[in-house]
C-alpha cells in the first residue's frame, strides 16, 4: 500500500511538471523581404496565390500600419532593429557604411578585418556583427537555453545575414557576388559544413544564367506599371534594351555573378539554402525552440537600378509569393503546422522613381551632396579660416575636427550653432536641422516623435545631423529608386505574423518595427534584447 502511495505521488509530481512547462514553438522564422513597401502587398494581391503572402496575411496577424521611427532607413539599420527591438540611437548600426572617428575612415556595418573568409579565397568574408552594439532576439534565445538553441541566418547581403543572426549564432551564410557561393567567416567557423559545400557544389546560379528571364504571367497582366521598356530604367545585363525578356547572354564572364543577385533566381537561392539548413540541421527537430533568419535582398538590389513601378520588380514579388508558398509547405511537411512561428517585414520601404514623379508633376527633387560639402568647406574657410574644422561629411551629418576646435581655443557649441545657421539660411531643401548639444539632452523612444534623434548614435554620429523636405534625397535619380528618409514612402513596411499561437486578424493601430523583437520574445517567454525599447503586440489571452 505504501509503495502504491509513493508511485502515486511521483506521478503527480511528474504530471504536474509536464502541465506546467512553458509550451514553446519548435522553431522560430524570420523572414525579412528588402525593401518590401506595405503596398507591395495589396498592389498585387489579385495576382497573388492563396498559399504565399495571402495566406500569411488572412491567417496571420497582419498589422497594416507599421512603420520604422528613424532615419536613415537603410539595409544595416533595418535589419539591426527589427532583431534587436531598439533603433541605431542604442544599437549603432548608423547606415550600411558610416564614418569611423576613432580610425578616421568610411566603415562597412559588418566589416571585421581582424576576420577571415571562409569559402572563398576573396575579402567578402571578412565580417562579423563586431560592429552591433546591441543584443538581438536570436542572442536572447542562445542565452536562454544556454545555447541549445540553434540559429541560422542566410541573405544574399553579407549584413542581411550577420546582424539578425545576433552575436551567438551557429552560422549565417551569405552570397559571394565574385564566385556564386555561400560564403561566411572565421567569426563563426573554421570551414564550411558539407551540406554547405555540397549545395555550393552544385553551381545554381550557372544554371539560372543559362536560360532567359521571361515573365512569369502574361504581359497583360503587369500593364499597371509604365511602359516595360522605360526611360525610368537601367539597362542591368548589357542587353540594349530594358524590356523582356531578359538575356544574361551579354554580360562578361566577371560580371555574372554579380548580375545574378539582380534576378529572382536569387531568391530561390536563398529559400533552397534555408530549406538545406532546415534539413542538414535538424532545425526544429529538437526539445529547444531554434532559429532560422532568411532575408530576400533582390527586390532592393533591383528596385535601386530599375524603381518601384517596374516589370521586373512586380514580377520579382509574383515569384517571391510562389516562394513564400514553397516555405509555408515546407514548413509545415517538416516542423508541422501547429510548431512553427513565422513573422515577416522589410528593412525599409522605398520611394517611387524621382525623374517619374517629377515629370507627373510631384513636388521631388535632390539638394546635391557634393554641392552641400563644398559649400560647407567654404564656409568653413571663411567663418573658421580653415577646412579642416569639418572632419567628415557623410550620411547627412557633419563630423567637426574637435582637435582643431581645441587647439584654435573655439567653442564648439558655438561652431555647432553657426554651422546650423548657416545650413538653414543657404538650402532650402532642408527641413529640419539639429545640434548634438540638443541630441546629448535626449533619449530615443518606441515613436517616430524625433526620427533624427532615433538614428543617431551618442558616440558614432556626427555633431550636426539635417533631414530633407518630403520627396527630396540626397541626389536626384533619374532611373530606379533609393530610400533613406523618415517619411511614409521609407517607413512604412508590411509586418506579419503568422503560424504558433497566432490569431489571424488585421489591426491598424500604429506600430513600430521594434516591436518585433519583444513581441517574439514575449510569446517565447524570454528576456526581450538588452537594449530594447519596443512592445510585445499581443495582449495576454486567459485560457
Amino acid at each position: 500500500m505504501k509503495f502504491k502511495s509513493i508511485t502515486f505521488i511521483f506521478i503527480l509530481i511528474v504530471t504536474s511538471s509536464l502541465l506546467a512547462q512553458v509550451q514553446r514553438p519548435k522553431l522560430v522564422v524570420g523572414v525579412v523581404v528588402d525593401q518590401m513597401r506595405f503596398n507591395d502587398l495589396y498592389r498585387y494581391y489579385h495576382l497573388y496565390g492563396e498559399d504565399g503572402f495571402k495566406r500569411l496575411a488572412e491567417k496571420g496577424s497582419n498589422f497594416t500600419f507599421a512603420h520604422y521611427n528613424y532615419e536613415l532607413t537603410s539595409t544595416g539599420p533595418g535589419h539591426a532593429s527589427i532583431y534587436t527591438g531598439t533603433t541605431p540611437f542604442f544599437h549603432g548600426i548608423i547606415g550600411n557604411d558610416f564614418y569611423d572617428k576613432r580610425n578616421k575612415r568610411m566603415l562597412n556595418c559588418v566589416q571585421d578585418d581582424s576576420q577571415t573568409s571562409v569559402g572563398t579565397e576573396n575579402s567578402n568574408g571578412k565580417k562579423s556583427p563586431v560592429n552591433l552594439l546591441a543584443s538581438t532576439i536570436t542572442d536572447e534565445l542562445k542565452l536562454f537555453t544556454n545555447k541549445k538553441s540553434k540559429v541560422i541566418s542566410v541573405s544574399i547581403k553579407d549584413r542581411g545575414a550577420i546582424l539578425p543572426a545576433g552575436h551567438l549564432a551557429d552560422a549565417a551564410y551569405w552570397y559571394d557576388n565574385k564566385t556564386g557561393k555561400f560564403i561566411t567567416s572565421t567569426y563563426y567557423m573554421s570551414k564550411l559544413p558539407d551540406w554547405v559545400n555540397n549545395f555550393n557544389s552544385k553551381k545554381y546560379p550557372n544554371k539560372y544564367l543559362s536560360n532567359d528571364w521571361s515573365l512569369l504571367l502574361d504581359k497583360s497582366a503587369y500593364e499597371n506599371n509604365p511602359s516595360d521598356e522605360s526611360k525610368y530604367e537601367k539597362d542591368l545585363f548589357n542587353e540594349g534594351k530594358t524590356s523582356f525578356p531578359h538575356s544574361f547572354k551579354n554580360l562578361k564572364s566577371d560580371e555574372k555573378y554579380n548580375a545574378f543577385q539582380f534576378t529572382p533566381f536569387a531568391n530561390q537561392l536563398v529559400l533552397d539554402l534555408a530549406k538545406e539548413a532546415i534539413v542538414s540541421e535538424k532545425l526544429g527537430q529538437n526539445e529547444y525552440p531554434d532559429f532560422l533568419a532568411i532575408s530576400f535582398s533582390t527586390p532592393d538590389l533591383i528596385a535601386h537600378e530599375v524603381g518601384n513601378y517596374s516589370y521586373e520588380l512586380m514580377d520579382i514579388y509574383l515569384r517571391i509569393d510562389r516562394q513564400i508558398a514553397e516555405l509555408l509547405n515546407f514548413l509545415d511537411q517538416k516542423i508541422g503546422k501547429d510548431n512553427y512561428l513565422l513573422f515577416l517585414t522589410s528593412d525599409h520601404a522605398g520611394i517611387e522613381t524621382p525623374a517619374y514623379l517629377k515629370e507627373n508633376r510631384m513636388p521631388v527633387g535632390g539638394i546635391g551632396n557634393s554641392r552641400v560639402r563644398d559649400s560647407l568647406m567654404a564656409y568653413a574657410k571663411r567663418e573658421f579660416s580653415s577646412e579642416e574644422i569639418i572632419e567628415n561629411f557623410s550620411n547627412r551629418q557633419i563630423f567637426l575636427n574637435r582637435e582643431f576646435i581645441s587647439r584654435e581655443g573655439l567653442d564648439i557649441s558655438l561652431v555647432q550653432r553657426k554651422i546650423k545657421n548657416y545650413l538653414r539660411d543657404t538650402f532650402s531643401e532642408i527641413q529640419t536641422i539639429v545640434t548634438r548639444e540638443f541630441l546629448e539632452t535626449q533619449v530615443a523612444s518606441r515613436t517616430n516623435s524625433n526620427s533624427i534623434l532615433n538614428g543617431w548614435n551618442p558616440s558614432r554620429s556626427g555633431d550636426i545631423a539635417y533631414n530633407l523636405m518630403p520627396g527630396y534625397l540626397n541626389n536626384f535619380l533619374e532611373k530606379g529608386t533609393t530610400h533613406g528618409s523618415a517619411y511614409s514612402y521609407d517607413t512604412h513596411i508590411p509586418l506579419i505574423f503568422y503560424g504558433w499561437k497566432i490569431p489571424a486578424e488585421e489591426i491598424n493601430k500604429p506600430v513600430f518595427v521594434v516591436d518585433i523583437a519583444p513581441t517574439i520574445a514575449n510569446l517565447l517567454k524570454i528576456n526581450e534584447p538588452n537594449a530594447c525599447i519596443g512592445t510585445p503586440l499581443f495582449e495576454e489571452k486567459e485560457d
